[in-house]
């Protein structure tokens, strides 16, 4: 599968153009308009993580409009993220239920706060928990779905549940790909923070939505028609052709083609 663009391309063709185009976009002028900007405001890990994780989960729809919202909740959360989910008081929380983008409302985001307090009070990183998973030879969906239940090991309602993609249940997960991307690559470019050190960015997946399933079926990188986790794993396996170690640095040429040069 994904194999079709091999009528056309050869592989150091198809190769050498994906890395042009992540060498294009892969650059900290990326940065500013990007929703990776909120965590680039923070240098304890901590902080990053927690903003980072917020602003990836309200990433979808304008750009512009992910970073101002992520900024507001930011400011919300008295920019000091892990501070603020460890010591909030009830009505520090209630500050939050104000807070709206798109779909996910204050009720979300208040039940995001518990959820990351339920991790940070048991354990000093996100990180740890798939790692720990990786460590005794499971996969990486496996782990990534650790992580989503330890984080709704609350209270929570059931609306909420959409907002952390169920990779199990088929979700492409492309908000939680792109996090995770942030996390454990490190390339010195300077647009990913590579502070998670446990995991290799070999493990990754590729961030996959409608532009870059777009573009990627139009390169014949990816045939399966629909933008769910099946499609995820077609396109990564694909990727991982041109680079095994680090296969998901081509979200940059995928997302600059499809979002920059409307291609």
């Amino acid at each position: 599968m994904g194999e079709s663009w091999k009528k056309k391309f050869s592989f150091d063709e198809m190769r050498d153009f994906l890395e042009l185009k992540y060498e294009q976009f892969n650059h900290p002028g990326f940065i500013e308009n990007d929703p990776v900007a909120i965590p680039h405001q923070y240098i304890l890990k901590q902080d990053i993580e927690i903003s980072g994780f917020l602003s990836a989960t309200i990433a979808w729809g304008r750009r512009d409009m992910i970073v101002n919202s992520a900024k507001k909740l930011m400011d919300l959360m008295g920019n000091s993220p892990l501070d603020f989910i460890m010591n909030v008081d009830r009505k520090g929380l209630g500050r939050l239920n104000s807070f709206y983008y798109r779909t996910f409302n204050g009720n979300d985001c208040c039940t995001f706060i518990r959820g990351l307090r339920n991790i940070y009070s048991r354990h000093e990183s996100m990180e740890e928990i798939p790692a720990a998973r990786l460590e005794k030879g499971e996969t990486w969906k496996d782990a990534v779905i650790s992580l989503r239940n330890e984080f709704f090991n609350i209270h929570h309602s059931r609306r909420t549940l959409k907002h952390f993609a169920d990779i199990e249940r088929g979700a492409a997960g492309k908000r939680l790909n792109m996090f995770f991307r942030w996390m454990v690559r490190d390339d010195g470019h300077g647009v990913d923070f590579g502070i998670w050190k446990k995991i290799d960015k070999s493990a990754l997946y590729i961030p996959l939505d409608f532009h870059t399933g777009n573009i990627s079926r139009k390169l014949g990188l990816l045939e399966r028609k629909q933008d769910d986790w099946k499609a995820v794993e077609e396109l990564t396996s694909v990727l991982r052709q041109f680079d095994p170690e680090d296969p998901v640095k081509y979200d940059f040429s995928l997302f600059g083609l499809g979002i920059m040069e409307k291609f």
